[in-house]
């Protein structure tokens, strides 16, 4: 039997290569190599291992006829075209965990350089100024640190800071009662931990929800003197508004890991008093270089010897005999999983999956790993079906399911509930023709609509002339209705309304239909 043969296109540690020979695959380590000549070279290969530096595009993929998984040594995957291996039957896996405590302890060594404006002192007194009286620091003992993001990374911050004597509030959607009082820290809402914060850090994906947190308006609720840390993605401050903070002094410092455009060679931060910034180092450590490169070999050898799948991006794990049935299953899943993940912004401590007649036949992990990963994809952008269980766990969220053997309204029904603040709320759907996900229920409310594209979702009260007003304000913007779908609890009583459009939906739009009359909730949606 041949051997699979694995390339190393980028610099990785040596033992990730004895790893790959270990189990069974032939191993060469290639790196610098321009894109044509690994378009030249890729075509014998089954598995193509990298870092950051090669990037892997529709041209590489489409020379490679053999390849069958990329591995990412670390979390982010921009350098992979996702959707084009997905099209070829490439699975694309990455390392999410592996620079966590790396990554934490970046951002807390730029607190500190913060706290005691340690370049500037180290760059002063190098300079032969000794400028012994012209640095006054602040002790971090008894601040206040506000945690924007308490997942993985952000609860071993959360850990270290509380060893430093630190408080700690937290603002996180999915961070539930119990698992803050389990990580000691206070969760908060953002402003609350906005005017309370002496020290800001942030560890939380970019997802529309997240950009620009600390936007303008957010960075002026902090209080003055604040200290602000992003080691997490650019694009979650707002530079500019973060240097006009600065400059007017209402901001004590700033210490940057990443930034909205790399690599930043011409920021306007450049050169600002008390602005602190390193080139993306937070992965950066000679520790989790070698975890992510021996996680990624253990990972892709398994799957190219014995089909085992770990941490994959586009693919769930499954068994050659249960895809099939499954397939449309999981689609119906991760669509009602999204659906509640971007219509929930209450804390939400449980999770229920309730599956009733066919569907109850079939293994149940990937339908709730499906449900899972969508509802926890509004707030992470390297979550997939193999890590969202393991997500739901960290974060305290309990996952409950129920089965039903028998059938009811419908042949097979999925249905995903969550406890929130605000009282229990479900939605549910079922396949058509058993191959074509169709919600059919949402919020105790019958209705029928494709989850795909772009949606509005809008609650108002049911009465004659509604649809003619949002038929009219998305004609004025430009926007072209896809289709309608209406579901109402009672005549003249509260209605839903599911719209597909061909475009998305600006915050203007949003905005000018919360003001219709009648409407009491509007939403835009993506799947």
């Amino acid at each position: 039997m041949t051997k699979p043969k694995v390339l190393i296109s980028d610099k990785m540690d040596p033992n990730a290569a004895r790893i790959f020979e270990e189990r069974g695959c032939d191993v060469d380590v290639i790196t610098g190599e321009t894109p044509e000549q690994l378009i030249a070279r890729i075509g014998e290969y089954d598995g193509l291992a990298i870092r950051s530096s090669t990037k892997v595009t529709q041209a590489i993929l489409d020379a490679a006829p053999n390849l069958k998984v990329i591995g990412r040594a670390g979390i982010g995957v921009d350098n992979v075209d996702i959707p084009a291996a997905s099209a070829k039957g490439v699975v694309v896996m990455n390392t999410p965990f592996g620079n966590s405590i790396t990554t934490a302890e970046h951002a807390i060594a730029l607190m500190f350089a913060l706290a005691r404006q340690l370049p500037e002192a180290n760059a002063q007194t190098q300079a032969g100024l000794w400028p012994k009286n012209g640095f006054m620091g602040v002790e971090v003992t008894g601040k206040t640190l506000g945690l924007i993001g308490a997942g993985n990374i952000g609860s071993i911050v959360a850990s270290r800071a509380l060893g430093l004597k630190m408080k700690v509030v937290a603002f996180d959607p999915f961070l539930t009662p119990e698992r803050a009082v389990e990580m000691g820290v206070e969760k908060v809402d953002l402003d609350g931990l906005l005017s309370r914060a002496d020290f800001i850090t942030l560890h939380t994906p970019l997802t529309d929800q997240t950009r620009n947190i600390l936007s303008a308006e957010n960075l002026a609720k902090t209080r003055k003197g604040v200290r602000i840390i992003n080691c997490a993605r650019g694009g979650l401050v707002d530079e500019a508004a973060l240097k006009e903070g600065l400059d007017s002094g209402h901001i004590a410092g700033a210490a940057l890991d990443v930034f909205q455009t790399e690599p930043a060679k011409d920021s306007p931060l450049f050169g600002t008093p008390n602005f602190i910034c390193t080139p993306h180092l937070g992965a950066s450590t000679t520790e989790a270089q070698v975890n992510v490169a021996l996680q990624v070999a253990e990972q892709m050898a398994d799957f190219l010897v014995s089909g085992g799948v770990t941490n994959a991006l586009n693919m769930p794990s499954l068994s050659a005999e249960e895809a099939p049935k499954l397939k449309p299953y999981m689609a119906l899943a991760e669509k009602l999983g999204s659906l509640v993940g971007q219509l929930t912004r209450d804390s939400v401590p449980r999770i229920s999956i309730h599956t009733e007649g066919a569907a109850t036949e079939l293994n149940q992990k990937p339908i709730v790993a499906a449900v899972l990963a969508g509802f926890l994809r509004v707030q992470s952008d390297t979550v997939n079906m193999v890590n969202a269980p393991f997500l739901a766990k960290e974060r305290g969220l309990e996952v409950r399911e129920v089965k039903t053997e028998r059938e009811g309204d419908y042949h097979t029904l999925v249905r995903v509930s969550v406890k929130t603040e605000s009282g229990e709320r479900s939605v549910a759907g079922t396949l058509f023709n058993n191959v074509e996900p169709r919600l059919v229920e949402m919020f105790g409310i019958k209705v029928e609509a494709d989850l795909s594209g772009h949606m509005m979702y809008i609650v108002n009260e049911d009465a004659p002339g509604f649809i003619g007003r949002i038929g009219t304000l998305l004609g004025e913007n430009g926007i072209n209705i896809g289709t309608f779908n209406l579901g109402r609890r009672n005549t003249g009583g509260e209605a839903v309304l599911l719209l597909s459009v061909d475009s998305p939906v600006s915050e203007n739009v949003l905005k000018q239909a919360c003001e219709l009359p009648g409407v009491k909730m509007v939403k835009a949606l993506s799947f």
